[in-house]
């Protein structure tokens, strides 16, 4: 049984149905071999990291950053995982206000820092509110329990 992580910082009622719906894509009844977690930043750790197979992450836009509470989770994660995990394989989704482009750099400057994989490229929900957004995370989350599974990943 392979195991995907999704760590997602869900503050209001529109990322939280972004959150559950990367959930929901990921635990697709097609998907027999993936067990999915998910867990807020601030309730992730080491641990969990150690024991995924592929993580994805999720953020909102704070201020040009990413969340408060991502930030921690890779503060407190960073170097008990950086040997054991190099080529994890990641993906990340952020609920931007705006452009999103600082908190893209943010993650990208860490996740490259501990060396793991992007397997798809970060999906910046900018703007607005969409309902559209929802159906875009769930993808997202599905391709990546997916490819895990297939053994693409």
């Amino acid at each position: 049984m392979k195991r995907l992580l999704i760590v997602a910082h869900a503050p209001s009622p529109n990322t939280r149905r972004l959150r559950d719906a990367a959930k929901h894509g990921a635990s697709h009844s097609d998907i027999d071999s993936v067990e999915v977690t998910v867990k807020a930043p601030l309730e992730a750790g080491p641990d969990d990291v150690l024991s995924c197979d592929a993580i994805l992450l999720g953020t909102t836009e704070n201020l040009g950053y990413m969340s408060g509470a991502l930030k921690d989770f890779f503060d407190r994660s960073y170097y008990p995982v950086l040997e054991e995990k190099q080529g994890l394989p990641c993906a990340l989704y952020v609920r931007a206000g705006h452009d999103g482009t600082g908190t893209r750099r943010a993650v990208e400057s860490i996740v490259t820092g501990l060396r793991w994989r992007w397997v798809q490229e970060p999906l910046i929900l900018r703007g607005e509110w969409q309902d559209g957004f929802v159906d875009r995370v769930e993808e997202l989350g599905l391709y990546l329990a997916a490819g895990l599974e297939a053994g693409v990943l």
